[in-house]
């Protein structure tokens, strides 16, 4: 009597040419073509490829993720391998804008952000990285200039409650960590009421702020 062996699911290995990646979250013995798109690795722009239009990609599984080129063979059935590229990847087409990373969304991004940038220079550089969802060509990590929107806790509301009060004092400019201001403040009683009524002024129009370059809560 002949036996048919039954063939099992082909595992995909990783190539230990590539470059190692953050494949942590990736889903282990699942089908090639649900893997996320943040295990895959499209390296090739298409040559019809023109900037904002729809394209499809060839991508294989990243270094380190193991998956299944098949489905999971019935009992009563054998199971035929998927299409395999010369490297012996997986093929998979999946569909994208053309576009380079760094042309990506501003909210399609995750960006270091920096403590001690002044807010007045508005803007910063930083690293910024696509998120794993986003397919899209070149390096996915890349310099570009973000806002200045970090904070050390300063409330506006409460800043402005003691320059109302207590600026005469120079209360309001010792808060912000303006001291040499506050100490000239505090000698001239607010500058005779002139500099008191000015900081109420600038303080309301966010124009005066925090020392450090911080933004109000």
């Amino acid at each position: 009597m002949n036996h048919r062996c039954k063939t099992s699911p082909t595992l995909v290995e990783p190539n230990p040419n590539k470059i190692p990646s953050d494949t942590s979250h990736c889903p282990n013995d699942t089908l090639c073509s649900d893997l996320p798109n943040s295990c895959l690795a499209c390296p090739t722009i298409p040559p019809q490829c023109i900037y904002g239009s729809e394209v499809i990609v060839s991508c294989s599984p990243k270094p380190s993720v193991l998956c299944r080129n098949e489905p999971l063979p019935s009992p009563s059935s054998s199971s035929s391998p998927n299409a395999v590229n010369s490297q012996g990847s997986v093929e998979i087409k999946r569909r994208t804008l053309c576009r380079y990373c760094y042309q990506t969304e501003r909210w399609e991004q995750i960006c270091e952000q920096k403590g001690g940038c002044n807010s007045v220079d508005s803007q910063f550089k930083t690293n910024c990285t696509v998120n794993g969802e986003i397919l899209c060509f070149g390096n996915r990590t890349f310099m570009r200039k973000v806002p200045c929107n970090w904070t050390q806790g300063y409330r506006w509301s409460t800043t402005l409650i003691l320059s109302i009060t207590l600026g005469g004092f120079g209360v309001d400019r010792f808060f912000l960590g303006h001291w040499q201001e506050g100490i000239g403040k505090l000698f001239s009683f607010g500058g005779l009421g002139v500099w008191t009524l000015i900081d109420v002024l600038l303080i309301s129009l966010h124009y005066l702020g925090p020392a450090d370059g911080s933004l109000y809560i």
